[in-house]
């Protein structure tokens, strides 16, 4: 959600087939053929060191960089692609993954899977895109508040806009300037999409990650193996389910948020504990607060700045070559963005 990647949609039924690598990057263990092998060619293509396609080299800040494929000496025939993982440099990463594209489903897949794709959630075909899954970072309440792909496809035309915005609420404001930065970098994207031909997009995800954090908690060093446990990847969401009920021992989170954006949508969500004990007397964030005062230095996480967030393209087993625009996916932005907009007017 990598993310994304522990890249923008990790999934939690299947973190076994994900695992951090010593130095910071994500091992996501290739898929079965002909999804995985389509997925390691697509990034070998953008990432390989020969490639001097203009319009592939413009593609690549859009991805989580492609570090080449790894296998463990333990288990050789296991392969797995190592990938940038986009949220390592955030202290409080609020992460949401949004499957762009009027359909969720190839050009080879069969007609069960067609239909059942479309029943899943029958908007995205006039949409473009369905949320599935977020986690929202609030401050006043030292915890996260998480909704899931039960609650994207819960969303409806009339609901979609402030069920997008809950992603953006803090417990106590709207953050705009957040959602200004998202538009810009959403709106790069949309400009490759409409320059290229080369390639079709299904069942592919933009990954949205920005700083939850304000002042020295914003003072982030890059997330590692050690502290990366209430850092999900992103990809968690696609299969997370309704997530079970963890108090962040100061209640009403996900009630703080303003009425308008409470009403209208089946709500799945449930607040994530921060503060949960490693085992030697002391909690994760008691921890990393410890060692953010022995090293102030690193980002700030200042929401005006471009470093304040990130929005990458992440999910790529069904990406085909083609000659023409791809008009499912554009239709796709065009919509989030018109959607990220109304929030701001709203």
């Amino acid at each position: 959600m990598g993310a994304s990647h522990c890249h923008i949609r990790w999934r939690v039924t299947n973190m076994a087939s994900t695992k951090w690598h010593p130095d910071g990057t994500v091992l996501k263990q290739l898929q079965p053929p002909p999804r995985g092998p389509r997925e390691m060619d697509f990034y070998t293509q953008v990432f390989g060191e020969g490639c001097s396609d203009p319009l592939l080299l413009a593609l690549r800040p859009h991805l989580p960089t492609f570090y080449g494929t790894w296998s463990s000496p333990d288990t050789p025939n296991d392969l797995y692609l190592k990938l940038e993982d986009v949220t390592r440099r955030f202290s409080r990463p609020c992460i949401m993954d949004v499957k762009v594209g009027r359909r969720s489903y190839d050009p080879l897949a069969l007609l069960e899977k067609r239909e059942q794709q479309i029943a899943k959630y029958p908007l995205m075909e006039e949409i473009g895109f369905l949320l599935l899954g977020m986690r929202v970072y609030q401050p006043s309440h030292d915890c996260y508040v998480r909704h899931d792909q039960l609650f994207g496809r819960s969303l409806v035309k009339d609901t979609l806009t402030g069920g997008l915005a809950r992603f953006f609420h803090d417990g106590v404001k709207l953050r705009k300037q957040t959602i200004h930065l998202c538009i810009r970098k959403v709106q790069n994207i949309l400009r490759w999409f409409e320059s290229q031909k080369q390639f079709h997009f299904y069942a592919s995800s933009l990954l949205f990650v920005y700083e939850g954090a304000s002042g020295v908690h914003a003072a982030a060093e890059p997330n590692n193996n050690n502290h990366h446990h209430h850092h999900h990847p992103p990809q968690d969401f696609s299969r997370m389910g309704t997530p079970t009920k963890n108090s962040c021992g100061r209640g009403g989170c996900a009630g703080d948020l303003p009425e308008s954006l409470q009403n209208g949508a089946q709500t799945h969500s449930s607040p994530l504990n921060l503060g949960q004990s490693n085992g030697n007397g002391e909690t994760e964030m008691e921890e990393e607060e410890e060692e953010r005062e022995e090293d102030s230095g690193g980002w700030s996480g200042d929401e005006g700045t471009e470093g304040h967030v990130e929005v990458r393209m992440i999910d790529f087993a069904h990406v085909f070559p083609s000659q023409s625009p791809d008009e499912g996916y554009t239709h796709g932005l065009m919509n989030l963005l018109s959607t990220l907009e109304k929030i701001l007017q709203d």
